[in-house]
């Protein structure tokens, strides 16, 4: 069973209308899935301060010391989360770093546009995708 959402910043939530995404992490957390963004920025600042109250947990590259596509960060994420690897979903819009998370045990959505990722997550996770979103 999926239990956790990972979502990557750049590319995704700042894509047009991914804001709409943070609508779905809202109606997913009251469903008892657990939400982190995991970024291969230098450190979190800004985006950290606008952003924590939609993820139970943010990770960093810089912070960590380890970037995507490295199967190391997303086993870190999952620890994070206190989700297993294999419960989590990284949503990406780079095609090698989907491909370090499903080898590192977790479902990938390679993300091209918002209306794709969220009939993807929807697929994944019934009922978290309202018809609004």
């Amino acid at each position: 069973m999926l239990r956790g959402i990972v979502l990557d910043y750049a590319g995704v939530l700042t894509d047009v209308d991914g804001t709409r995404l943070l609508d779905v992490l809202d109606t997913a957390r009251d469903q008892g899935v657990r939400t982190a963004l995991l970024s291969n920025a230098a450190g979190g600042g800004a985006v950290r301060r606008r952003l924590a109250g939609w993820f139970d947990a943010l990770v960093f590259s810089g912070e960590v010391g380890v970037a995507k596509p490295a199967e190391e960060v997303f086993r870190l994420t999952a620890d994070r989360l206190a989700v297993p690897v294999s419960a989590c979903v990284m949503v990406d819009d780079s095609a090698v770093n989907v491909a370090g998370a499903v080898a590192a045990g977790m479902v990938g959505v390679h993300h091209t546009s918002v209306a794709d990722t969220l009939s993807e997550l929807g697929a994944l996770f019934p009922g978290i995708v309202s018809e609004n979103a």
